[in-house]
């Protein structure tokens, strides 16, 4: 039971990291274009003829892209703050995991020492059983 917990919390912090990893492709794909786009810019301006309205379009896009890039990184900080809980999460079951396997195998221990004790009894009750009949 505990395994599964912590099987089904491993598995969700898979697809956090997974989400994560997309989240930050997307960033690095925005931050392309907007090099891009600056570029573009840039080779505008050392064109003979200025076109105020593609220069306009490129600034206009450019702004655009700025503002996807910050929110796009919160994103990814939300993402990475959920990740985190996530984590916590799943060191909490693999803490419980061990816990239960070392009190099962001190049970078990516990066991076979009982075990071995009555066995130990019942051999010396019948050590002595003989020599008293003899």
């Amino acid at each position: 039971m505990r395994e599964n917990e912590l099987e089904q919390r491993q598995m969700e912090a898979a697809k956090i990291m997974s989400v994560l990893k997309e989240q930050e492709a997307k960033l690095n794909s925005i931050i392309q274009s907007q090099t891009r786009n600056n570029d573009q810019m840039e080779a505008l301006y050392t064109l003979s003829t200025l076109d105020i309205q593609q220069l306009e379009a490129h600034r206009d896009f450019g702004l655009k892209l700025m503002v996807d890039i910050g929110n796009q990184e919160r994103v990814i900080a939300n993402t990475n703050a959920i990740l985190a809980r996530k984590m916590a999460e799943v060191r909490e079951a693999h803490k419980k995991v061990e816990i239960l396997e070392k009190l099962k195998e001190k049970q078990e221990k516990q066991y076979y020492k009982e075990f071995l004790d009555s066995e130990m009894k019942e051999l010396d009750d019948i050590t002595s059983a003989r020599f008293n009949i003899g």
